[in-house]
C-alpha cells in the first residue's frame, strides 16, 4: 500500500463556505482537517462532531499558532478575509481564502506582500473557473482547433438574493451583495477564457428590493487587452431561474417558485427566521445535508455562475449536461468530461488538489494571490463604473500562467 503524504490544514470560519468545502476535504486522503476556529459554539460543537481527532478554537489566533496547523482555508466573513489571510501567513502557514478575495485593493495588496514576506503559498479560491466544463472550454480555445478567441458571455439567473444572510452579509462596506459574493464566478471565468489580461470595465449595477439594502444584480462589458470583448451579468432577485435555460433544468436552484414566494412574503412582513436557516446550512445542520453533502457528478445546469459560451471563428462552445457542447461546421457535439470523476474533482476539489500539489508537489500555485487581486479589481471596477457611470481602466490585471492546465486533455468529440 503507497502511503499518501497528507497535507494538515485548519479552517478558520466553519459557515457555510465551510460546509460546502467539507465534504470535498473528506474524499481526499491527501488532506487531514486537523483544527478548525469559529465564534459560533454551535458550530464549533458540531465540526467536533465531525472530526473528533481535530483541535477546536474560538479565535483565529489561536488556530494560526497551532504548530500541527500546515495550510488554512480562510471562509471567515468577508471583512476579515485580509486580516486572517495576513495572521496565517505571518505564522508561516499557507493560505486558501474564499472569494472576494478582500474588500478593498489595498488589502489585496497587504496580503500578497505578507504571503512573499514569509514565502508561504496563497490561493484565491472558490469560484467557478476551477470546474471541468471550463476547464475543457479554456483547453478547446487553446488548442486553436477552431480559430481565434472572438467573444465571451456569461449570464446567470439565480436565487442569491432570497438565501439566508447575516447583518454583515448585507452590507455594501462589508463586502455584502452580488458583485462582491458573485462576480468572482463570472470575472474569474472570463479571465481565465481569454487570457487573463483585461484592459477596462463598463457597468452597471442593479439594487432594487428593498428588503436586501445591497446590490443584487449587475451588467458589464468588458474588453481585453488585444480587444475581445466580454460581458457578464446576474440577476439574483429569483423571480427566474437560469436552470430553466436547458432541456434538463428545472424551476428550482435553493428554492422552489412557491418557497421563492413565501420567502419574499416574509422578507417584506419581518417574519423569517434567517438566523435559524442560516444555522441549518452551517455543518451538521439540516441543509447542509442536503445541499452540500450530495454524490457527484451531477448534471450541469445554470448556477450561480450561470451560462458560458466562448464564440471562435469556426465554433461557439458552451455547458453542457455532462461537459460541453461544442457547435461547430461538424454540427452540435457534446464532449462528456465528468464520466468517471470522483465526489468533487474539478468542483470544490480542485482548489485543494492546487494547494496540494503545491505545498507539497512544489507545483506553482495558478491561482495566487495577484490572480485573486485582478479578479477583484474588476468587481471593484464593476461597481466603480456603476458610480461614475465611466468606463474604468484595469491596472492590476495578470495573464494566465504559462503551463496552466497543460496536463488536462484537450477534449475531442467522440
Amino acid at each position: 500500500m503507497v502511503q499518501v503524504q497528507t497535507l494538515k490544514i485548519g479552517m478558520i470560519g466553519i459557515g457555510v463556505g465551510g460546509a460546502e468545502i467539507l465534504p470535498a476535504m473528506e474524499a481526499m486522503d491527501s488532506i487531514d482537517v486537523v483544527a478548525g476556529a469559529d465564534i459560533v459554539p454551535a458550530t464549533l460543537e458540531r465540526f467536533a462532531d465531525r472530526f473528533p481527532s481535530a483541535k477546536t478554537y474560538s479565535s483565529a489566533e489561536d488556530l494560526c499558532g497551532d504548530p500541527d496547523v500546515e495550510a488554512v482555508w480562510i471562509s471567515s466573513p468577508n471583512r476579515f478575509h485580509a486580516e486572517h489571510t495576513i495572521l496565517a501567513a505571518n505564522h508561516g502557514k499557507h493560505v486558501v481564502v474564499e472569494k472576494p478575495m478582500a474588500v478593498t485593493l489595498a488589502d489585496a495588496e497587504r496580503m500578497v506582500e505578507a504571503a512573499d514576506k514569509n514565502s508561504v503559498k496563497l490561493l484565491a479560491g472558490h469560484t467557478r473557473a476551477f470546474t471541468l466544463p471550463i476547464r475543457a472550454i479554456r483547453r478547446v480555445i487553446e488548442s486553436g482547433k477552431y480559430g481565434q478567441l472572438r467573444a465571451l458571455n456569461i449570464w446567470s439567473y439565480s436565487d442569491w438574493m432570497l438565501r439566508p444572510r447575516t447583518a454583515d452579509e448585507l452590507d455594501l462596506n462589508q463586502g455584502g451583495g452580488i458583485p462582491y459574493r458573485q462576480g468572482p464566478h463570472q470575472v474569474d471565468t472570463v479571465r481565465l477564457l481569454g487570457g487573463g489580461m483585461l484592459r477596462s470595465v463598463r457597468a452597471q449595477v442593479g439594487q432594487w428590493m428593498p428588503e436586501r439594502p445591497i446590490p443584487g444584480y449587475y451588467s458589464a462589458f468588458l474588453e481585453f487587452e488585444n480587444g475581445t470583448p466580454a460581458t457578464i451579468s446576474h440577476n439574483g432577485y429569483g423571480y427566474f431561474l437560469g436552470a430553466e435555460l436547458v432541456p434538463w433544468g428545472h424551476d428550482r436552484q435553493r428554492y422552489t417558485a412557491s418557497e421563492r414566494a413565501s420567502i419574499r412574503a416574509q422578507l417584506r412582513d419581518g417574519t423569517r427566521a434567517e438566523g435559524d436557516e442560516k444555522q441549518a446550512l452551517r455543518i451538521g445542520g439540516e441543509q447542509e445535508r442536503i445541499i452540500f453533502r450530495r454524490n457527484e457528478p451531477e448534471p450541469w445546469v445554470p448556477e450561480d455562475m450561470g451560462m458560458a459560451i466562448a464564440s471562435l471563428d469556426r465554433a461557439d462552445i458552451r455547458q453542457a449536461r455532462y461537459g460541453i457542447y461544442i457547435h461547430s461546421d461538424a454540427g452540435k457535439q457534446e464532449v462528456n468530461v465528468l464520466a468517471g470523476r470522483e465526489m468533487g474533482v474539478g468542483q470544490r476539489r480542485a482548489e485543494l488538489e492546487e494547494l496540494y500539489n503545491s505545498v507539497v508537489g512544489g507545483q506553482p500555485v495558478w491561482h495566487d494571490g495577484r490572480w485573486g487581486m485582478a479578479t477583484l479589481e474588476v468587481c471593484l471596477g464593476i461597481m466603480q463604473s456603476a458610480r461614475e457611470r465611466k468606463e474604468i481602466r484595469l491596472q492590476h490585471q495578470v495573464p494566465v500562467p504559462d503551463g496552466y492546465d497543460a496536463d488536462f486533455p484537450i477534449p475531442e468529440p467522440a
